[in-house]
């Protein structure tokens, strides 16, 4: 009997499924949907912290790369680079750990606002008031490429309100993809960015007229000079930065001033480098006022270890006046492709951790410590205080106050009582997971010894042997459920990396109290030890509910 072809192709397909099964191959066949990726977990997936803890330039524990801002970073062979105001470079496999490394600049040095570009195999660096550099490493040695010149092959010159300045500051070059390179820079005061294509044979030279893309609009309030924006027609907008994602280039600025708590970002779009550019929805991109993290502005956007973007940016204290450190956040990309950044400060999951660390990018610990020591029925201890430098300063979640201990404590103290409530209230246990501790560095100069215009702080200018103490801070962490009993759980006596902000994951421990001490630090010249802000993070531990008729 003839047997249906039909019937043989489904023959001949078992008998190949059967094998193909046996050889493990069913997979290949049928794909599978790809696993989850485990979900992060705290005290085991990497986190980063506003402010960023970036170790000093310094190695005698000075505040030298301290104040930084004006943040470049660069990408190049799975590392990434930061050159900033106060100096570069800073180097970090992971946007997270960023270890200092020095740039070679042949009869200079980094400048202020620099900027480093790669282009033809080649790097080039920038900055205020400097000449264009270039390098085949992005470390150096920087040899000088040339002044920077006009079209006309002339110095370049800027005018505002009839007074001339010599070449640019702020500048940014970005090269598009097609390998054509431009330049971006701001006018003074109320004009605004500019933008102009650049000779490809010869990137100090440009290859037309500047045009100008938009200034300063007082009905964008955020830009309006003062700490509140009072000044409806003064402005100083500054600090373009230039990216391209998804065929849309995104052009960042910032505005009013570094002077200001108020100190924001925004951005323009557009569908070609030269425009025209369109002010963005939801606007301004980055802004914040209040807490440890304030004034966010003058910064770059770079992709991360997945492909994900993240924005850098300078922060702005109110102590010292002018000082200065950085943060970063992730960007997000809604489906029109407007962007959008939150600004945090509480432990967030670090760049690789998350698909996407916009939405999900929250590590979910909390401050635990803000005002704890002016809380009703407070129990907190301290060692020392001087006169309008509380201990109480150092939780009160703001950057222009400090704890200064008395001259003479040799081992400064701080025990916060998380768990106080009121007296109609029972005690509240938390789990505490991690810390962020900021030293004053300094009384001026953007944080440290040096000013804006410097490009990097000198060191303290003291003999080595009237410096005394370590060349870094140096504490431990201690918990207790009574506040008799504490036991360690972090110990960084022996700490020798230098840096003025510290962020620690604590084992996650359950307690009521947190002590902190400091045991060592570097004495400077004349410059007291000063705690900014003591926020240690975690989360409530939920209280036991009474149960239905227990008469509790």
């Amino acid at each position: 009997m003839e047997v249906p072809l039909s019937r043989v192709r489904t023959r001949i397909a078992f008998r190949i499924l059967t094998a193909c099964l046996a050889a493990g191959t069913a997979a290949t066949l049928w794909p599978q949907a790809a696993p989850k990726p485990a979900a992060p977990v705290v005290g085991k997936s990497a986190r980063y912290c506003n402010p960023l803890p970036i170790e000093a330039s310094s190695r005698d524990g000075s505040p030298q790369g301290i104040g930084l801002g004006d943040v470049t970073v660069v990408r190049e062979a799975n590392r990434y680079y930061l050159f900033a105001t106060g100096g570069g470079a800073w180097v970090s496999p992971d946007l997270v750990d960023w270890k200092y490394q020095a740039v070679e600049v042949r009869g200079s040095r980094v400048p202020v606002a620099p900027h480093v570009v790669k282009y033809q195999g080649a790097f080039y660096l920038a900055g205020n008031s400097s000449p264009l550099y270039k390098a085949a490493d992005v470390l150096g040695p920087y040899e000088l490429a040339g002044p920077w010149k006009d079209e006309k092959g002339q110095p370049w010159k800027g005018v505002t309100n009839g007074t001339a300045w010599q070449s640019g500051f702020d500048v940014d070059i970005f090269v598009d993809d097609d390998g054509k390179p431009y330049l971006y820079f701001p006018g003074r005061s109320t004009e605004g960015i500019y933008v102009v294509p650049l000779d490809p044979a010869d990137l100090s030279r440009f290859a037309s007229a500047p045009k100008h893309l938009f200034g300063f609009q007082s009905a964008h309030s955020w830009e309006r000079w003062g700490e509140s924006n009072e000044y409806t027609n003064v402005a100083w907008i500054e600090g373009p930065w230039m990216f391209k994602q998804s065929g849309i280039y995104y052009l960042e600025y910032s505005g009013s001033g570094t002077q200001w708590l108020s100190y924001a970002t925004g951005v323009y779009t557009a569908r070609s480098p030269l425009g025209p550019f369109t002010y963005a929805p939801g606007n301004p991109l980055l802004r914040k006022t209040t807490g440890i993290v304030t004034g966010p502005g003058h910064g770059c956007a770079v992709q991360g270890p997945n492909g994900n973007w993240w924005q850098f940016y300078t922060i702005v204290m109110s102590n010292p006046p002018g000082g200065r450190r950085l943060g970063m956040d992730p960007i997000g990309f809604d489906a029109n492709g407007n962007l959008s950044v939150r600004v945090s400060e509480t432990p967030q999951w670090a760049p690789g951790v998350v698909a996407n660390p916009a939405r999900a990018g929250d590590s979910g610990s909390i401050p635990l410590t803000i005002n704890k020591l002016r809380a009703m029925n407070q129990r907190g201890k301290f060692s020392s205080q001087r006169p309008g430098h509380d201990a109480a300063y150092a939780l009160d979640n703001s950057n222009g106050t400090w704890w200064e201990p008395a001259e003479d404590d040799a081992q400064p103290s701080l025990t916060v009582d998380l768990g106080s409530i009121t007296e109609f209230e029972s005690e509240q246990l938390f789990t505490v997971d991690s810390s962020r501790i900021e030293f004053i560095a300094g009384r001026g100069g953007f944080g440290g010894a040096g000013g804006r215009g410097t490009g990097q702080q000198p060191a303290a200018q003291q003999p080595a042997t009237q410096r005394a103490g370590a060349t870094a801070f140096r504490y431990k962490i201690e918990t207790s459920r009574d506040g008799q009993a504490f036991s360690t759980i972090l110990d960084k006596t022996g700490n020798t990396v230098t840096k003025y902000t510290e962020f620690d994951e604590l084992t996650p421990t359950s307690c009521r109290y947190v002590r902190l001490t400091i045991t060592d630090w570097p004495h400077i010249g004349t410059t007291p030890l000063g705690i900014t802000d003591f926020t240690v993070f975690g989360k409530s531990v939920e209280a036991e509910k009474p149960k239905v008729g227990s008469g509790r």
